[in-house]
């Protein structure tokens, strides 16, 4: 067999052993999704809770960065062993001992009653989160036909953007109704709806040909993608250049060296290397990473551009970003037909590149006083670029995998985005806010009465200097009015930036993404 074939063209038997006799595949995707809905949504309704947190736990800035840091860090790390282990053991099984460890570690964050308590509880709420993940896709890989699959992916990716963008919404309702703690316990009958649903009609898949047990792959990839997301999430906040952020990108950059030296090697590798050479399957996690560096990276700058700069409040905040989810979600359930009729590679092409056209808009009208009316323009077009871009280029990775190989090629698929999520809130906000201190500096020398206690706090963040303006009624012009002009000025060079990195992955996409997707061989 050719290292790799037109899709179109091949069928595992794997697969169609998989779905002989299940009517019920339709009825398991309904789980299927209220599974990934509960960790989609959990990713964004943390941080509307934040400050309650913080005023219940007495928590700081930095314990709640680790509130939400650890559950990142212990996810991301995880996911291809995770994915791995899915396959081995079995997709549904791996699903529903991820659902249980979620609820555990929903019960205990809802308990806890200091912030390291919660720390400890989110980081445990990231292994469920690690398993159900890529056992969702893959579950979809395995159970579904060829010529339904890109279908169900495609209702996987749109399902997965709504649930990210309805958390601040349904958080903000919580919030209103009940305490901090509601955000955790909603979690518990969901996840017993999927586990009982789930139970019921998801059928059991697993590579009934897995290799023996990878353990220094396993060790290698955890500690290396652990460095490596630890690295970014630190850079956001210390600097590029701090001691223990090149620390941890070099050990990042040795553990994962060693990982693919290792991989290259081994007869038994967790994820065959041969896989990259498919650009099928190669670049699409490519515009997968690019594409959530814009998106995280702009949500991240929104989310306190419309609170702190334009002034509406956090359920106002949710409510105006749904145009975005609306879109994107009707888009995406429709794309895998928009891809049939047109090819991956444009439908991929074009999303990126009205992603790119968006973001250089925004970059045109965001100001200190933008009318929403524009705002809601820009979303319309960020919504239809997103929803033509995630599900093909979801697709792309996972039917280009052999599909005893659903659940690594799920994990991958998944491992990109909270790459590609985190490199962007990272590298965007460190423009952002690079541009802000500087901007606002010599403003700020200008006025004596502000006490210098104070002037980092100013500095450090637009909410900081909300604060600081509150608690000196006096100086607050002086203050409010600079500091929301510095934002905007960080805010417009940072997603310059993200607008070209889309424009740059619609080329790379249209020039060396296949039309259709390939196969790679189904040989160790």
């Amino acid at each position: 067999m050719d290292a790799y074939d037109t899709y179109a063209e091949l069928d595992s038997p794997i697969a169609v052993e998989s779905t002989a006799g299940n009517a019920t595949r339709w009825r398991a995707m309904i789980f299927i999704c209220i599974s990934l809905m509960v960790i989609s949504i959990d990713g964004s309704i943390l941080n509307v809770a934040l400050p309650s947190i913080s005023r219940s736990l007495g928590a700081g800035a930095s314990e709640l960065q680790w509130v939400v840091d650890a559950y990142i860090l212990v996810f991301a790390s995880l996911l291809l062993t995770m994915g791995a282990l899915d396959d081995r053991i079995g997709r549904k099984r791996g699903l529903q001992i991820g659902l249980t460890l979620f609820a555990l570690g929903s019960l205990g964050s809802a308990l806890s009653t200091t912030a390291g308590a919660l720390t400890l509880m989110r980081a445990f709420m990231g292994i469920g989160g690690a398993l159900i993940m890529p056992a969702t896709l893959s579950i979809i890989n395995a159970s579904f036909p060829a010529h339904e699959r890109a279908r169900a992916i495609a209702i996987w990716a749109a399902i997965f953007g709504m649930g990210a963008g309805i958390g601040p919404l349904s958080g903000g309702l919580l919030l209103r109704l009940f305490s901090w703690q509601s955000i955790f316990l909603v979690n518990l009958p969901v996840v017993a709806v999927a586990l009982i649903g789930g139970r019921v009609f998801i059928s059991e898949s697993r590579d009934e040909h897995a290799p023996a047990f990878d353990l220094p792959g396993v060790l290698l990839s955890i500690g290396g993608l652990f460095a490596l997301v630890f690295a970014i999430i630190s850079a956001g906040d210390a600097g590029w250049t701090a001691p223990q952020v090149l620390e941890s990108f070099g050990l990042a950059v040795v553990l994962l060296a060693a990982f693919v030296y290792w991989e290259s090697r081994t007869p038994n590798a967790m994820l065959p290397l041969r896989f990259f050479a498919n650009p099928s399957f190669s670049l699409a996690n490519v515009a997968v990473v690019l594409m959530t560096f814009s998106l995280f990276g702009t949500i991240f700058m929104l989310s306190q551009y419309f609170q702190s700069v334009l002034g509406y409040d956090p359920l106002t905040v949710g409510v105006i970003q749904l145009p975005v989810v609306i879109v994107m979600t009707f888009i995406a359930t429709r794309s895998a037909a928009i891809a049939q009729r047109f090819g991956t590679k444009r439908t991929v092409a074009m999303g990126a590149l009205l992603t790119g056209l968006a973001l250089l808009y925004l970059r045109l009208i965001a100001a200190v006083d933008t009318p929403y009316t524009s705002i809601f323009l820009m979303q319309i077009l960020f919504g239809l670029g997103l929803g033509l871009t995630t599900s093909p280029a979801t697709n792309s990775v996972m039917q280009s995998l052999p599909i005893r190989k659903s659940g690594i090629g799920s994990a991958m698929n998944d491992m990109t985005r909270q790459i590609g999520g985190a490199m962007g809130v990272a590298i965007l906000g460190s423009i952002l806010n690079g541009a802000y201190r500087a901007s606002l500096s010599q403003p700020l020398q200008a006025v004596k009465e502000i006490p210098d206690t104070v002037r980092e706090t100013i500095l450090r963040s637009i909410q900081g200097a909300n604060l600081v303006a509150l608690q000196l009624p006096g100086s607050a012009s002086a203050i409010v009015g600079p500091s929301r002009v510095s934002f905007v000025l960080g805010m417009q060079q940072a997603v310059l930036l993200a607008g070209v990195v889309m424009l740059v992955s619609a080329v790379v996409t249209f020039a060396f993404l296949p039309d259709k997707v390939q196969r790679s061989s189904d040989t160790n």
